[in-house]
């Protein structure tokens, strides 16, 4: 269930392990997270590895896009972030760059969050090493990628699981 797993010896360092116990100061009483992963706005990782104009132009867009789409759904992005399930909320968490060997990924604010009930789907799709998750919040969908060792079928399951068992009540 780990997202990213790195083993040193004895020492074993997940992110979403790290996410999760970090989430903790943002969280109302009684609510739990029940799974997480680093993301990214789609397209933000092409304004990177390409850089100069062509990743503007191409990956720069996306990555906009993405953004303004989370605004319309009335959330705020952050580049890289933690998407975060808790048995009553959908959170944005602004992280620092995650590193080698567990370093990084430190959550540094809550950027905006949802009421579970507000939030329509949450549907991945594998794409080369990682994969694209299309968030739908209030109608309005967008797009953030998650790297190779990203688990947000986990949280995708979760999430079903949820809806599952309210539209049983």
């Amino acid at each position: 269930m780990a997202v990213l797993i790195l083993k040193f010896g004895a020492l074993v360092v997940s992110y979403e392990d790290k996410i999760k116990d970090q989430a903790q100061p943002y969280l109302l009483e009684g609510e739990r997270v029940l799974a997480a992963f680093i993301a990214r706005p789609k397209g933000a990782a092409m304004q990177n590895a390409v850089g100069g104009v062509v990743g503007n132009l191409v990956g720069g867009r996306k990555a906009v896009r993405q953004t303004r789409a989370a605004r319309e759904a009335g959330l705020r992005l952050a580049d890289p972030m933690a998407l975060v399930l808790t048995s009553s909320r959908l959170l944005v968490l602004k992280i620092s760059f995650p590193l080698a060997m567990g370093k990084g990924a430190d959550v540094k604010e809550l950027a905006s969050e949802a009421p579970l009930s507000d939030v329509d789907s949450i549907e991945v799709k594998r794409l080369f090493a990682g994969k694209t998750v299309t968030v739908t919040v209030r109608g309005a969908a967008f797009m953030l990628e998650a790297g190779v060792g990203a688990d947000p079928q986990g949280l995708a399951r979760e999430f079903d699981g949820i809806r599952a068992g309210s539209a049983a009540d």
